[in-house]
């Protein structure tokens, strides 16, 4: 039984599905997703009804990200958020044309079951952007840190490059866990096209809304997949690029 680890999706569906192929993904594998799963390619919608078919041939966790809190919101008010539409919301609109409103309904419930955070029984903790409580995502005030906050992934790696590996100097909020596993932050924006190890933390975005491709990782063994560039499978739009 494995423990795959899935990166920001971004309404990339070829992706999505060439990316579990080449995993070899089976029933018997868990799936943990790191949020953004719409906005940018043109299958926002479509990944949220495969998602939830996979959710019952699977056992996965849906870790809500900062775009799907955007996109849960216009799904319920029906209001177009000027910061939504500026990072990719236009692509997830147009995905739901000839989408029901029993439809829209069943993926606002599936909104609504994502986890801000899972900490699983060896205590690693899966979550989209970050947090900034020294004492963990439990006392963390402002919860927008769990969709939003880039910081711990920079202390990180900052404190990576000092080699700050020591228990004297070893960042606070990085001892609350064994490791941590995040996305939101591309790791094309460092010249990478692969996840990105950080003392215990591990990028999991390499970008597939933009020039990158759609990344996983076994939890146990850190192999890493990877489908095409979204690019290159999606070669008539522009992704988050687009207005």
């Amino acid at each position: 039984m494995r423990t795959l680890v899935i990166g920001d999706i971004h309404g990339g569906l070829k992706g999505l599905v060439q990316l579990l192929e080449r995993a070899g993904m089976t029933a018997s594998d868990n799936l943990i997703f790191l949020g953004d799963y719409v906005d940018g390619w043109s299958e926002s919608a479509q990944v949220i009804s495969y998602l939830i078919e996979l959710s019952k041939t699977n056992s996965c966790v849906f870790i809500k990200g900062n775009h799907d809190y955007w996109c849960e919101d216009w799904l319920a008010s029906g209001i177009e958020s000027e910061i939504w539409l500026e990072h990719g919301g236009l692509g997830a609109i147009e995905s739901y044309k000839g989408y029901t409103k029993e439809e829209k309904s069943k993926h606002i419930d599936f909104f609504e079951t994502m986890e801000p955070y899972y900490i699983d029984s060896e205590n690693r903790l899966f979550i989209h952007a970050g947090f900034t409580s020294i004492h963990g995502v439990e006392r963390e005030v402002d919860r927008r840190s769990f969709y939003f906050d880039r910081t711990l992934w920079e202390m990180a790696l900052t404190a990576d490059k000092r080699n700050k590996k020591d228990a004297a100097s070893y960042p606070k909020r990085l001892k609350q866990y064994s490791e941590i596993y995040i996305g939101h932050t591309p790791t094309i924006n460092y010249k990478q096209d692969q996840p990105m190890n950080a003392l215990n933390v591990w990028n999991i975005d390499t970008g597939a809304a933009f020039t990158g491709a759609l990344s996983a990782i076994d939890l146990r063994t850190k192999a890493v997949f990877q489908s095409d560039k979204l690019i290159d499978l999606y070669p008539n739009e522009q992704g988050r690029n687009r207005k």
